[in-house]
């Protein structure tokens, strides 16, 4: 029976934000964007990249996922006029959508290597969520949308951060509104490397190229252990952590 699992043909050019590439060695590079520049974050890219996931997730012939943004920036403006947050039927379809993107990226069971081009200051989760993060030098890590405007940081940022950094240093991050340089990205394990900007693409897909040319099942079912904890995690507390999100935002 022929496969009804999607090609790469299918999706490659199926997303506006999101640029696909593909190398003969199975390396697939993600670069998020804007036309082409920054990707600046709305409703369409947020609802896009759970979608790409998913076929990503599925597409056989992904043997390394390199994950990069365009420009000087990975991601650090947000469109709020995108969403629409006004009533409780607005926040049900984020609750639904806000989960498909973290539980579809941790559903790749191939390697994922972040390529931090610059600032990662929204929805820095999902960069950091890698298995290996290269950071430029010139990259600060934050989560700028949720409580300098009055919103709980449940979208699973409270996941990710409480794991990368630690309780402690997680709380203070989201709590405080703390803004980590990239050395400080290094020095708490946020990240794994820290590179010139121009070197960071290179260095990511240096280590892909050598992960890819391994037994793709060893590094496929690599990749399904190791981060099997996160997976836990973000199944059991992301859509507590969204619902409360919603309601803190409907009391505004």
């Amino acid at each position: 029976m022929a496969s009804i699992a999607p090609s790469f043909e299918d999706y490659a050019t199926k997303y506006e934000n999101i640029e696909l590439e593909r190398d003969e060695a199975g390396v697939l590079q993600v670069t998020v964007h804007t036309e082409g520049k920054s990707l600046v974050w709305t409703a369409r890219a947020h609802d896009e990249l759970a979608y790409c996931f998913t076929d990503i997730a599925c597409d056989a012939e992904n043997k390394v996922m390199v994950l990069t943004g365009a420009g000087d920036s990975y991601c650090s403006e947000i469109d709020f006029s995108s969403f629409s947050l006004g009533s409780a039927r607005d926040w049900s379809q984020i609750i639904f959508e806000g989960q498909r993107l973290l539980q579809n990226l941790m559903g790749i069971e191939i390697p994922v290597i972040a390529a931090i081009n610059g600032p990662a200051t929204v929805h820095p989760e999902i960069p950091v969520l890698s298995d290996i993060t290269i950071a430029a030098n010139t990259a600060v890590f934050s989560d700028s949308p949720h409580l300098a405007n009055g919103i709980v940081p449940g979208d699973g940022a409270h996941i990710c951060w409480t794991h990368v950094l630690g309780p402690q240093r997680g709380r203070y991050f989201l709590l405080t509104e703390q803004v980590l340089d990239a050395d400080q990205a290094l020095a708490y394990g946020v990240v794994n490397e820290v590179l010139p900007p121009e070197r960071v693409l290179p260095r990511a897909r240096e280590i892909a190229a050598r992960i890819a040319a391994k037994p793709p099942l060893g590094t496929r079912y690599a990749r399904v252990l190791l981060t099997r904890e996160i997976k836990r995690l973000i199944h059991e507390q992301q859509g507590l952590g969204l619902t409360h999100e919603a309601l803190a935002a409907l009391s505004l």
